[in-house]
């Protein structure tokens, strides 16, 4: 099952802006993986913050929180992606909003997919992967 959700928790924007599914579902088969099932929660700052602060006791702000609950080898999860972060993260980046999306969005899923970025050798990982996302998709 290749179930992907977008969910607008308290917050809109262009949905044109977000990458469509197969595209995350033929990122996942490239690293012999398969979805089985991932929602992404674009919300506010506000709403993640709290998030953020309930589940992992931190106080700061960030662009995305993963929850696995991955029981097999398929992704299964929530991801949960504040767009104003996003939006301030593009223009810090001087990168459109589309491609800071879809940066956030991978990474969410790539920690599905068991990657980490608590070190620089695993940050410079990830951070390779997400470019490669992006060029089959910017």
């Amino acid at each position: 099952m290749n179930a992907i959700k977008y969910i607008f928790e308290d917050i809109s924007f262009a949905e044109k802006t977000i990458q469509p599914k197969y595209k995350f579902v033929n990122f996942a088969k490239q690293k012999n993986k398969q979805i089985k099932s991932i929602s992404f929660i674009f919300c506010s700052d506000k709403y993640l913050q709290k998030i953020n602060y309930k589940y992992l006791k931190h106080h700061d702000l960030t662009d995305v929180i993963t929850f696995e609950y991955n029981e097999t080898n398929d992704l299964e999860g929530d991801v949960f992606i504040s767009i104003e972060r996003v939006k301030e993260n593009s223009k810090t980046f001087n990168v459109k909003f589309k491609a800071e999306l879809a940066r956030v969005m991978i990474h969410g899923v790539l920690h599905l997919m068991d990657y980490n970025d608590k070190s620089e050798n695993e940050k410079s990982l990830m951070r390779k992967l997400e470019n490669e996302f992006l060029k089959n998709c910017i």
